[in-house]
């Protein structure tokens, strides 16, 4: 059996994932601000990636965006605080939490935070720059920490999935 890394080195790895993506984000966010602010949209690759200025009221694909601003931007200041600080508190004190899962949470955590910083410093709107598409299809318009969220969302659910136990067959499934 593997040895488990002490806890600070687990700490010291997630304070580089968090850092590391945290300062992508900011940084990216205020080159967009600077160059894209008051410009037309940019394009690249074929069309394929596009590089616009864009504030954004709400949440995942602008979910919540017709809400009343003030409600709209205590509701997401605080959903967004109360949600990363329930992740910090598990990368913190879940000292059984496997690796994989460890590191995922950590991109969830550093995503959220860069939009946090965002919602707070921008009375509750966020700095989106990116859509990528081919032809027709396309995303909606985002930035580094959706992606951090989003990379890290998605790889949690699947280590998470397959870290469960499996549940106990069934007496027919047994008995075959």
């Amino acid at each position: 059996m593997a040895a488990t890394p002490s806890r600070a080195i687990r700490l010291l790895i997630g304070f580089v994932i968090v850092a590391s993506c945290l300062g992508c984000d900011q940084v990216t966010k205020h080159i967009a601000t600077e160059s894209l602010r008051n410009a037309p949209p940019r394009s690249y690759l074929a069309n394929t990636v596009h590089l616009e200025y864009a504030l954004n009221p709400g949440g995942f694909l602008s979910l919540g965006r017709d809400l009343p601003d003030e409600i709209r931007q205590w509701l997401f200041i605080a959903f967004s605080g109360g949600t990363m600080a329930v992740v910090l508190a598990i990368l913190l004190f879940k000292r059984h939490l496997s690796w994989p899962l460890f590191i995922a949470l950590s991109f969830c955590f550093a995503g959220g935070v860069g939009n946090l910083i965002d919602r707070v410093s921008n009375n509750g709107l966020v700095t989106d720059f990116i859509v990528l598409g081919y032809g027709p299809l396309h995303t909606g318009i985002f930035n580094v920490a959706d992606v951090a969220v989003t990379f890290g969302g998605l790889a949690a659910v699947f280590f998470w999935q397959r870290e469960k136990p499996n549940p106990t067959p069934s007496p027919l499934e047994s008995a075959n």
